[in-house]
């Protein structure tokens, strides 16, 4: 990938905004539960980051992928994974297909402040019985007049006491179930939503997640995304942005999470010098860098295949899939190597163990990525 006077200015200004806006309150906000969404969101809406790919006609600035992926990989230099998360939910999960299918008017309506940052918004896919698995959510948007009445919950849901609006999955058909479904914007204020308690997550504790519920939920059938019973296709496109924009959280936090590890070990003693002395931890840690390296060097081919138009469901697959488990091995790695104090709950080796643990799951499952490679690589026929 070759970078533009513009890619590295917009990494100049977020490195800058993580620095200044972001990082300097992680921890109140990781003890809080929750980060304050609206402030943060209008903050980067008046610097342009929450619409860097969306339409300019909607407050977008209209660039191609290449630079969402700059945000994110940028991002990924906050000290949790919680902030970055909801940040990229707003930017990469809930507003892609509303951006690239939704009527002028809808876009209007939703788009156009949540690219300012004055609405937050959510995506709202899984269920309890059905996160990898969309095709077996039981939502339901029946037709009603003018209006589309939803029954059904919702669950894991990223920045939902927060959010706005959401971008709900439901079924609006009896056809088979790659085919009945629709992707609809749902106000929160509307009368029939309700939501639990902010959920009790083993990481990510910044990132508000809970589960909704909906009670003859009325909306107008204007607030539809597109076609009637295409919201799979439509989500299935999302998925690309999303696992792509998903894998690029992690390099710049395993890094982190190395190089914190290098200046600990490097003071720590133990039997008569410091830990990073021994030859088995610089060889492990080195080994570490390189696969991240090499990590990134596969997400930004598939980004360049990406914004040319070429299919790359192959690579985000792989690339999901490997930001996953490589997350997981530096963080657990790293761990080791401070002892004691990488169990403590406040050390940042501990917030990586717990956060990065999320992303073998989230936005599809590492099984669900294999599923996919499988099928790709002709081995698994059903």
């Amino acid at each position: 990938m070759i970078f533009t006077d513009q890619h590295n200015e917009l990494r100049r200004t977020v490195a800058r905004f993580v620095e200044e806006e972001v990082n300097p309150y992680v921890d109140e906000w990781e003890k809080a539960g929750i980060f304050p969404a609206h402030e943060l969101f209008k903050k980067m809406g008046n610097l342009g980051l929450l619409g860097i790919s969306k339409p300019e006609a909607y407050g977008g600035l209209g660039l191609d992928y290449s630079y969402e992926m700059v945000l994110a990989e940028e991002l990924g230099g906050i000290n949790c994974g919680g902030v970055p998360m909801g940040i990229s939910v707003q930017t990469n999960m809930a507003t892609p297909a509303l951006a690239r299918f939704g009527s002028d008017e809808l876009r209007e309506e939703f788009l156009t402040p949540a690219i300012a940052g004055d609405m937050v918004c959510s995506i709202a896919v899984s269920e309890p019985h059905a996160g990898s698995d969309v095709a077996a959510i039981k939502t339901n948007a029946v037709r009603d007049g003018d209006d589309y009445v939803i029954n059904g919950t919702k669950m894991w849901i990223t920045n939902s006491t927060q959010a706005d609006f959401l971008c709900l999955l439901a079924n609006t058909g009896d056809a088979p179930s790659h085919k009945n479904k629709s992707l609809i914007v749902v106000p929160t204020k509307t009368k029939g939503i309700s939501f639990s308690e902010r959920l009790n997550k083993l990481g990510m504790r910044s990132s508000d997640t809970a589960q909704i519920f909906f009670d003859n939920v009325r909306v107008p059938q204007r607030y539809l995304i597109g076609r009637e019973g295409d919201g799979f296709r439509m989500q299935m496109m999302q998925f690309q942005e999303e696992r792509l924009c998903a894998a690029m959280l992690g390099p710049k936090g395993m890094e982190s999470t190395i190089q914190a590890t290098i200046d600990y070990t490097r003071e720590r003693q133990i039997f008569g010098g410091s830990v990073l002395d021994n030859q088995v931890v610089q060889y492990r840690l080195a080994e570490l860098a390189t696969e991240v390296e090499a990590l990134r060097a596969l997400i930004w081919q598939a980004t360049e295949q990406y914004i040319n138009g070429i299919d790359v469901l192959r690579l985000a697959s792989m690339a999901k899939l490997k930001a996953g488990r490589l997350s997981r091995e530096v963080s657990d790695s790293c761990l080791q190597y401070w002892g004691g104090m990488g169990f403590m709950w406040d050390s940042p080796v501990a917030r990586s163990y717990r956060d990065s643990r999320l992303a073998s799951i989230g936005g599809g499952s590492d099984e669900t990525m294999l599923r996919i490679l499988t099928r790709l690589m002709g081995l698994d026929k059903k």
